[in-house]
């Protein structure tokens, strides 16, 4: 997963306060009424975790902790709704923890508040061998150069689709190129009628624009990530193809909150296309009748070419800078990362391990649904590395809407966008200028 935020009020500044300084007046001011600051014990190493991941850290931490019996390890689970005013509380109060789990599109805010340990020397004298993890991966937890993040676990989109409709509709295979998965959709639609569709396009989530995009030789940012690139011929491209899909009637105009269930639709037929991430290979494999559990698969991203890439999303272990245990915490991030822990990991739960030898485990081998994924981790791209990306991703998810429901074209979309994102961007043009200066 790649952990989500609204970030609007964090990122205002009044003239001549810092970033820095602002971010911790307003994380101590918007949330202390929520999280009380306990002192810490410092003899003990605190590790964060969100969600899921927080449910099975005690057992990881409890096999960590009979492995070293002098290092005493505390969980603490946070929901993913208050995870990031939660760690902004903490970094005001000064009482973030030793390690955290951070997902990889929060590391560029808590860089810029010089708040994350670089483990570039730790990892290069540690057993973990950096060119086992999958290149754009690791590169993701990189900024200004530096490492900053280790991935814990890795998430990116690709087609879930189901075999027999597309073996109805003509084809043994699914598409790898634009015009195959054109040709594929509109044969679908044709066969299954004016009350089902090719493929299911959910109008409020931005990762399926945002991964079409990414497919493109341009960025979405220009001039180092300080402008909007959003009217470019390569994001109108992605826009154009996108809106192509509700266009022709291949995909609904619809919300995720208009689908009664994701699982029981794509099995009813009414959809046969499904951008998702890795975890819903668990969910079909369970919500799906037994009569369908030969009749889906998934299948690498199709490119504009050829195979297209996808995001390079995920979680990443991160150790703070105010940490007085760096020697325990780095410790603890070696056997969370190692392929022995990771393997289990993955068994508990169904997260993909950023590590390529991991990927040779029986689980991983024999899973037909996990290949694909394998295969896409080779073709993987991240977008914008910085603090305001989250804010952006939302002002895409609002024009593509807009667009999509007819209250806006597509040259006013692409216009408003960056007028948007320019504005958004402001506050990074000046600390750029200032540094420069």
């Amino acid at each position: 997963m790649s952990v989500g935020t609204n970030e609007a009020d964090v990122r205002r500044m009044a003239n001549g306060i810092t970033r820095r300084s602002a971010l911790v007046g307003l994380a101590a001011s918007a949330a202390a009424a929520t999280f009380g600051c306990a002192r810490r014990n410092d003899d003990v190493l605190k590790f964060w975790a969100i969600g899921r991941e927080g449910e099975v850290a005690g057992d990881l931490a409890r096999d960590f902790m009979q492995r070293h019996p002098d290092i005493r390890v505390e969980v603490q689970k946070m929901p993913l709704t208050a995870a990031h005013e939660k760690l902004l509380t903490a970094y005001a109060g000064e009482t973030l923890p030793d390690v955290c789990q951070i997902g990889n599109t929060w590391l560029a805010e808590f860089d810029e508040l010089d708040a994350l340990e670089p483990l570039e020397d730790l990892i290069a004298a540690s057993s973990l061998p950096a060119s086992d993890y999958f290149p754009a991966i690791l590169d993701s937890n990189r900024l200004k150069g530096r490492l900053v993040g280790l991935p814990w676990y890795v998430d990116t989109r690709l087609l879930f689709y189901r075999t027999d409709i597309l073996r109805e509709a003509g084809f043994s295979e699914p598409p790898t190129t634009w015009d195959e998965w054109r040709e594929t959709m509109a044969a679908i639609k044709k066969l299954v009628g004016p009350d089902r569709y090719a493929i299911l396009m959910p109008i409020n989530e931005y990762d399926q624009l945002v991964v079409l995009a990414l497919q493109q030789p341009g960025e979405m940012l220009r001039d180092r990530w300080r402008y909007g690139n959003f009217r470019s011929e390569d994001f109108r491209r992605a826009f154009s193809f996108y809106l192509e899909m509700f266009d022709r009637g291949w995909s609904p105009r619809m919300s995720n909150t208009q689908i009664s269930n994701v699982w029981d639709e794509f099995g009813r037929g009414f959809y046969a296309y499904y951008l998702s991430g890795p975890w819903n290979i668990a969910e079909f494999m369970l919500r799906l009748p037994a009569h369908l559990q030969d009749d889906w698969m998934t299948a690498p991203m199709p490119g504009p070419e050829g195979p297209g890439v996808s995001t390079a999303g995920g979680s990443s272990l991160v150790i703070f800078r105010s940490s007085r245990l760096k020697e325990q915490a780095w410790k603890f991030i070696e056997y969370l990362s190692s392929t022995e822990t990771q393997r289990r990991f993955y068994q508990m739960t169904g997260d993909l391990p950023p590590r390529i030898g991991t990927w040779e485990s029986p689980e991983l081998v024999q899973s037909p649904y996990a290949r694909a994924f394998r295969a896409q981790l080779e073709r993987v791209r991240s977008p914008p590395r910085v603090p305001e990306w989250e804010r952006i991703a939302q002002e895409i998810r609002l024009a593509q809407e807009r667009v999509v429901l007819g209250a806006a074209t597509l040259d006013e979309a692409v216009e408003a966008l960056d007028r948007k994102t320019d504005a958004i961007l402001e506050k990074r043009r000046w600390m750029m200028d200032k540094e420069r200066s």
